[in-house]
């Protein structure tokens, strides 16, 4: 999958307070943390900020990490993280794609850890670092993909 334009991906940490964000470098090879959206009683604004970022950085699609159940069933919140995705999708025309996010706040929180961050400074950036585990693992899914490696 060679094209000249660069893929640039979003990758999401939607929770019911917060929202994690992450992008891609240009290559579509690595993520980085960019920011945390404080929710606001309105969906709608939450969207459409999310949309202008999406426009900022020029992705080609959005990826949204999906609270599964441990049993990999789909919990109440996975069903509104669906919803709120395809209201995105709507609003951007982009494609959303859906990456299993089970553990990943856990991972965040290590990551921080071994950061040297204090748990109490995890708060303000858990969830920009739990976006960016879910593009990443997005991420290497597609490079194994495209190198033709079967899962």
């Amino acid at each position: 999958m060679q094209s000249d334009k660069p893929l640039r991906y979003l990758g999401l940490d939607i929770g019911s307070r917060r929202v994690g964000v992450a992008v891609s470098d240009e290559l579509g090879l690595t993520a980085q943390p960019v920011l945390t959206l404080a929710r606001k009683r309105n969906p709608r604004q939450d969207l459409r900020s999310l949309a202008r970022l999406a426009r900022r950085f020029g992705v080609a699609g959005i990826v949204v990490g999906l609270p599964l159940q441990l049993s990999g069933e789909e919990s109440p919140q996975a069903r509104r993280t669906r919803v709120f995705a395809g209201e995105l999708g709507k609003l951007t025309g982009l494609p959303i794609y859906f990456e299993d996010e089970r553990l990943t706040s856990q991972e965040a929180h290590a990551i921080l850890y071994q950061a040297g961050r204090k748990r109490q400074t995890h708060r303000r950036v858990v969830d920009q670092v739990a976006a960016t585990v879910i593009l990443r693992g997005f991420l290497e899914r597609q490079g194994t993909r495209e190198q033709g490696y079967r899962e």
